[in-house]
C-alpha cells in the first residue's frame, strides 16, 4: 500500500535527523534541489517564478511530486538581503522578514544589489546577485561606531533608488510592509502543499558571516580583500561590531521555533588560512556558538573549495550542526569530521546536468561506499540549483541510485 503523506514526512524527517545525529538511518538521505529546471519542467520562465505565485506553486508541486527527495526545495525565489536585516537588527520581530530580496521587493526598493528577470535581465534568466560598493574606505570608523545606524542611514539610500530621500523612503517602507504581509499567505500555501506531498517541516532560520556583510553589501568582494591588507585593524573592528548584530538577527528566528540556521559563506574561498583564521572564522564561530548555546544547529554552506580550512571546524562543539560543501572532497571531510559534524554534499551539479544516468549511478555507488558507514552524511548537489536543460532522467537516476546504494 502507498504511504500516506504523514507517514512519508515522518520517514523523511527521521532519516535526516538520524544523519545529523551521527546515527545510521534506513538509507542515506538525499537533499532536495531546484533551480532553473523547476519552471522549465512546467513550461514556465524564471520571470514566472519571481512574479507569479500561482505558477510558482504549480511548478514546485509538479517538480516535488515527480522527483521525491527527502527534503523539499525552497519556496522563495529570492536573493540575499542580509544588509536590510542589519538595518532592522534592533527589532527582533522585523529583522527576519528582510532576509530575502524577492522580485516584488526588488521593484519596491529599487535596489542595486540584484537583477531580476523581466526587469534588468531577460525573462528566461535567473535572478542575479551582483553586489556593489556602497561604502568608502574612509567610512570604516562610522561603521565601527554604529553599524546599524550607518547601514540604515548612509548605505541603504545609496544602494536603493527608492530610499534616496526621506519622502521616498516613507512610501517605500509602507509598500514593503504591505508586500511582506501579502507574501505570508503564499508561504502558508507553500507549506500546506509540502505537507500534502509528504515533506516534513524543517524549521530553518538564517545566519551570516559578519565579514560577508562587508564584502557582499558594503565594500564589494575585491575591495574587502584589499582592505584586509590596507586597513587590517579597521576591518577587524568593523567585523567585531557587526558580529553582535548578526547574533541578534540569527537568534530572532528562535522566537519562531526554528531548530536550524542556514549560513551561506562567500569569502571563505578567497582567504588564505592565515587571513581566514584572523579575519573571518573567529567572528563566524561566535555566531554559530551563540546559536548552539540555545539549542539551534547551524547548516553552514562552505562555498567553493574549503579544504584549506577544514580543521577549523573541529574547534566547534561536537554535534554543532551540518557542514555542507560545494567543491570540497566530502570523503576527506567525512574522515576528519566523523562523529563530530554531519557532512553534506558530494555530487557535482555538473554531473547531474551533463552526465548520463549510468555515470550518475556509478558515481553515487562509489561515493556512498566510502561515506555511508557510521551515518552522519547527507547526499546533496554541490550547488542546489540545476540548469533548465538538465536531463530529467538524470534526476531520476540520482534518486534511484540512492535507493539502491544508500
Amino acid at each position: 500500500m502507498a504511504k500516506t503523506a504523514q507517514e512519508l514526512a515522518k520517514e523523511r524527517l527521521a532519516r535526516i535527523e538520524a544523519a545529523i545525529n551521527f546515527e545510521e538511518p534506513d538509507r542515506v538521505p538525499v537533499w532536495g534541489f531546484g533551480g532553473d529546471i523547476v519552471p522549465a519542467y512546467s513550461g514556465y520562465t524564471n520571470y514566472d517564478m519571481c512574479y507569479d505565485e500561482e505558477k510558482t506553486l504549480k511548478a514546485s508541486e509538479k517538480f516535488m511530486r515527480d522527483f521525491p527527495f527527502d527534503s523539499s526545495m525552497a519556496g522563495i525565489t529570492g536573493l540575499d538581503g542580509r544588509v536590510f536585516c542589519m538595518a532592522f537588527a534592533e527589532y527582533d520581530d522585523l529583522s527576519p522578514l528582510m532576509t530575502f530580496i524577492t522580485g516584488p521587493i526588488h521593484d519596491i526598493l529599487g535596489d542595486k544589489y540584484t537583477r531580476f528577470p523581466g526587469r534588468e535581465i531577460d525573462k528566461t534568466a535567473p535572478a542575479q546577485f551582483i553586489g556593489g560598493t556602497f561604502m568608502e574606505p574612509d567610512e570604516y570608523d562610522q561603521l565601527i561606531e554604529d553599524p546599524v545606524k550607518f547601514i540604515a542611514e548612509t548605505v541603504l539610500p545609496r544602494a536603493c533608488r527608492n530610499l534616496e530621500t526621506p519622502r521616498q523612503a516613507m512610501a517605500t517602507w509602507v509598500r514593503l510592509g504591505m508586500e511582506i504581509a501579502r507574501s505570508g499567505a503564499f508561504m502558508a500555501e507553500f507549506g500546506k502543499m509540502n505537507a500534502e506531498l509528504g515533506y516534513p517541516p524543517f524549521p530553518m532560520g538564517w545566519g551570516y558571516a559578519p565579514l560577508d556583510i562587508i564584502g557582499d553589501f558594503l565594500r564589494g568582494v575585491s575591495n574587502v580583500v584589499l582592505d584586509i591588507r590596507r586597513y587590517p585593524d579597521k576591518v577587524k573592528k568593523a567585523t567585531e561590531a557587526i558580529t553582535e548584530w548578526m547574533i541578534k538577527y540569527a537568534l530572532a528566528y528562535t522566537k519562531m521555533g526554528t531548530k536550524y540556521a542556514m549560513f551561506p559563506l562567500h569569502l571563505n574561498e578567497y582567504l588564505s588560512p592565515k587571513l581566514y583564521n584572523e579575519f573571518y572564522w573567529p567572528y563566524l564561530k561566535k555566531v554559530i556558538l551563540a546559536l548552539h548555546e540555545v539549542g539551534v544547529k547551524s547548516l553552514v554552506f562552505f562555498e567553493g573549495r574549503h579544504d584549506a580550512h577544514l580543521e577549523t571546524i573541529l574547534e566547534l562543539p561536537k554535534g554543532w550542526g551540518i557542514a555542507y560543501f560545494e567543491k570540497t572532497d566530502v570523503v576527506k571531510a567525512k574522515e576528519l569530521l566523523k562523529g563530530h559534524t554531519c557532512v553534506m554534499g558530494g555530487i557535482p551539479i555538473t554531473l547531474i546536468a551533463s552526465g548520463t544516468p549510468e555515470e550518475i549511478d556509478k558515481y553515487v555507488k562509489d561515493l556512498l561506499e566510502k561515506v555511508k558507514p557510521g551515518g552522519g552524511f547527507i547526499l546533496a548537489p554541490g550547488v542546489a540549483a540545476a540548469p533548465s536543460d538538465t536531463p530529467l532522467e538524470n534526476i531520476t537516476a540520482l534518486i534511484e541510485a540512492v535507493e539502491k546504494y544508500g
